[in-house]
């Protein structure tokens, strides 16, 4: 089954799809990564918020930031997939659709993303490459890497 996507400015999300997408984030970086953090950081309501959904469920979500937010140029954040989903492509199919996403509200330019570090391989097959020492963020090794 296709995933459906929508995305939204913060004031567009109904009250469900906010705690799906609250949900789901924490379901992953919380729970499953056991990583005690404050997810709310009040850069949600100034960022584009792009979801995947399949049969009514998300399953995808990223966070869209301005530049000028995290960092200079535009951003990729809080990227999460369902971990029922997980081997399906759907991780490939949320960064194709969010690297889109952001050419289309910020225009092409780089873009500039904090990752984890596991999932270092994972980004440089979209062009991501490593900018950054390795540095923690909440117990996780993560380093700032760059799309031209």
């Amino acid at each position: 089954m296709p995933v459906n996507w929508t995305i939204k400015r913060f004031d567009e999300l109904t009250p469900f799809e906010l705690y799906d997408l609250l949900r789901l984030r924490s379901e992953v970086f919380v729970v499953e990564q056991d990583c005690v953090f404050l997810d709310m950081d009040d850069k949600d309501q100034l960022c584009t918020h792009l979801m995947g959904w399949k049969n009514g469920r998300l399953i995808a979500y990223t966070r869209l930031v301005p530049a000028g937010i995290s960092y200079d140029e535009p951003s990729i954040g809080r990227v999460v997939s369902s971990p029922a989903e997980r081997g399906t492509g759907i991780g490939r199919l949320l960064m194709e659709e969010s690297i889109r996403q952001v050419h289309l509200l910020f225009g092409p330019q780089p873009v500039r993303i904090g990752a984890q570090l596991y999932l270092k391989k994972f980004y440089e097959s979209f062009g991501f490459g490593q900018v950054s020492e390795i540095y923690d963020e909440d117990g996780i090794d993560h380093i700032l890497m760059l799309r031209s």
